[in-house]
């Protein structure tokens, strides 16, 4: 039943009207078709979803909402806007908080940030009811994209001050565009040949265009910041050439959790065995699914085991189905409701026929003559009491091992630090697991040298990323000041 659409300011809308206005659904491409194309699967709303999707909002004075969102966007306000059909304002809202609003409104898990402290969502007891916040943000974003009239934010009169970034993921890229507003001059320095981090060489295209990334970080050209590509720090440079040789006033260590966990069992180091990293990597920012054109050769497989249970091992199974695997499986642990990996990917992924192993880890993989996979033995687990990440802990089952024919293994359990910066840099402090320590301003041991972002939460989301480079640059600001 289609709603009448309604301005906030309607005096006939009470509460009770907005609480009965269902969530609108996001319109996608049918699974059938998707299973075979490398196009996004999630289309957009249309204007009159999105207004009506808007209309949900009850317009909380207290706005728990914000206390959700690790960069703090004004949300009640662009959702008002967005209502109203006042989409430049809407976005221009966004902005304030937000470089990379397109971004974020595709691949921010929304349901346990600023969702889960929705009013709406509270009130129907089911947070998958809450006003979908993420799918308005994208539709304003792409709205002001797709009207070409992207705007610049404003950048303060030169400080004279000059901040080198050191990694263009989410959290370099928020960084480098608060400081630059603020008058400092900002250079960004990528190791690989595209700057972007995880979300060009993660983040698969049919989740996040690659056209979109690269235009939110072309806006960030226009505000005149600098980006150096192919240029590792650690080899190229050190932090303290950077500092003392460069001239450069303060540092911004951003560089993500590259370095790929395995799971050290037998059979591991098989030719069919790889990390979610490189496969994902070959995929996305390599282009290895577009076979007539790439010069990235991607491993040939029917029967592919992808290990692991969140957004990248969804990620590796789907894009396993893209360049033409026959089956993918998905093993996991434990059950669905402890997967970390965002509820839309896991639905996804079941629409497009990938089997899932819940309650099973693997144990040993095979290989034939020729050291190539052919089989992976499984374990049976249940669950105990919960553990260190309140998840309920797995436990084996004794005498459960079955063996199920694959020719491909994706290790996707996560990720950690790589650590170039830190052994190159042997001031810089950094725990147990290679993670640089900061305190409550991304401040390192290090004076002048601030960090945040994957390097320092371990393998996290691109908000909060955003989140620790927007703390980062106010606390530069200071620093510099």
């Amino acid at each position: 039943m289609m709603h009448e659409i309604l301005t906030p300011e309607d005096k006939k809308l009470t509460p009770k009207d907005r609480l009965a206005i269902p969530q609108q659904d996001m319109p996608a491409q049918d699974p059938v078709e998707r299973r075979h194309n490398i196009e996004e699967v999630a289309l957009g709303y249309s204007e009159e979803q999105v207004r009506l999707e808007a209309e949900r909002c009850l317009q909380c004075k207290n706005a728990p909402c914000i206390n959700g969102c690790p960069v703090q966007i004004d949300i009640p306000g662009f959702i008002h806007a967005a209502a109203i059909g006042d989409f430049r304002e809407s976005i221009r809202i966004v902005k304030e908080a937000n470089i990379l609003p397109a971004i974020c409104g595709r691949v921010c898990p929304q349901e346990s940030q600023c969702m889960e402290f929705c009013t709406v969502g509270k009130s129907l007891k089911d947070v998958n009811k809450s006003v979908a916040i993420g799918r308005i943000e994208r539709y304003v974003a792409d709205w002001e994209r797709e009207h070409d009239i992207v705007s610049v934010p404003p950048v303060a009169k030169d400080t004279g001050k000059k901040v080198a970034i050191i990694g263009s993921g989410p959290a370099g890229i928020t960084t480098a565009a608060d400081l630059r507003k603020m008058g400092h001059s900002v250079t960004m320095f990528e190791a690989l040949h595209v700057p972007g981090g995880v979300m060009v060489y993660g983040i698969p295209e049919f989740r996040l265009p690659k056209d979109i990334v690269r235009k939110e970080i072309h806006l960030l050209e226009r505000m005149g910041v600098e980006i150096r590509t192919n240029f590792l720090v650690g080899r190229t440079k050190t932090l303290k050439q950077l500092l003392n040789e460069e001239g450069y006033d303060a540092l911004f260590i951003g560089t993500g959790a590259g370095l790929p966990n395995f799971m050290g069992i037998e059979g591991e180091n098989l030719v069919g065995v790889f990390s979610a990293n490189e496969y994902l990597t070959r995929a996305n920012l390599m282009k290895a699914y577009d076979v007539e054109h790439s010069h990235t050769p991607f491993y040939p497989s029917k029967k592919v085991a992808v290990l692991g249970g969140g957004n990248v091992a969804m990620d590796s199974a789907r894009m396993a189905l893209r360049i033409g695997a026959e089956e993918v499986n998905i093993i996991y642990r434990r059950t669905e409701k402890e997967m970390p990996a965002r509820i839309e990917e896991v639905a996804h992924a079941k629409e497009e026929g990938i089997i899932f192993h819940l309650l099973t880890n693997i144990k040993r993989i095979f290989g034939d003559d020729e050291d190539k996979v052919t089989e992976i033995e499984c374990l049976k687990y249940k669950l105990g009491e919960p553990d260190a990440s309140g998840r309920r802990r797995p436990i084996p089952i004794e005498g459960s091992e079955f063996v199920m024919g694959m020719d491909t293994v994706v290790v996707a359990v996560g990720n950690s630090s790589n650590p170039l910066i830190s052994k190159t840099t042997p001031e810089l402090e950094v725990n147990q697991w290679g993670n640089v320590i900061v305190d409550e301003n991304q401040k390192t041991s290090i004076e002048g040298v601030y960090a945040g972002g994957d390097i320092v939460l371990g393998a996290a989301t691109v908000i909060l990323a955003m989140g620790e480079g927007r703390r980062a640059a106010a606390a530069i600001n200071e620093y510099l000041a």
